[in-house]
């Protein structure tokens, strides 16, 4: 009887971390390759700097790794949301050490709703996405930083508000708060015209 072979891109977060563990290091370059984009993202966002977003981003693969092999990763939940929540305590961790709070916006190298775009869109449909993603941008980032935080966690990293006040300690209440606020202030400036038509 013929073995089939394992295409590691048809198997799920949970069945790769199982085979790397088994000792298929290619199983985790698979896992990586799947959420890196999603990852180095979010920490860029809160971090505004390619070197030090590079070297946060190393710290996290190298605590994922550790956790994996110790055993001690828990199977409940995905496992992009462990890895972001990995990657936002790193950033504050690292703002907490040079005692200053992150700004987190987009910037002209990088779009926060990037992730928002299909890939079958057409071109009209296309032109039309990043003319609202860019004024949809620059509404974000002319938000209290708190707001911008959790607009970011909440449609970027799809985390729960449960989770986004645990990463951000602060009351469920106060994260819904926070992106009740933001909803209202992006729709005043939508009324007001507060951003620059393309």
């Amino acid at each position: 009887m013929q073995v089939m072979p394992i295409v590691l891109g048809q198997q799920t977060d949970h069945q790769l971390i199982a085979l790397y563990l088994e000792g298929n290091e290619l199983a985790f370059e698979e896992l990586l390759s799947r959420h890196k984009a999603k990852i180095y993202t979010s920490i860029y966002l809160f971090v505004k700097d390619q070197d030090l977003a590079d070297d946060i981003f190393q710290e996290v693969f190298i605590k994922i790794i550790d956790t994996l092999r110790k055993g001690k990763y828990n199977h409940e939940g995905k496992f992009v949301q462990w890895a972001l929540r990995i990657s936002y305590n790193l950033c504050v961790d690292y703002f907490r050490r040079n005692k200053r709070r992150p700004t987190i916006s987009g910037t002209d190298d990088f779009n926060i709703f990037d992730v928002l775009r299909q890939p079958d869109d057409n071109i009209e449909d296309t032109i039309i996405k990043d003319q609202t993603h860019d004024r949809i941008r620059m509404l974000v980032d002319k938000l209290p930083p708190e707001q911008k935080e959790v607009i970011i966690l909440r449609h970027y990293a799809d985390m729960s508000f449960k989770e986004i006040s645990l990463l951000t300690k602060v009351s469920i209440n106060t994260a819904l708060g926070r992106m009740r606020y933001a909803l209202i202030n992006i729709r005043r400036m939508i009324e007001n015209k507060d951003y620059i038509m393309q």
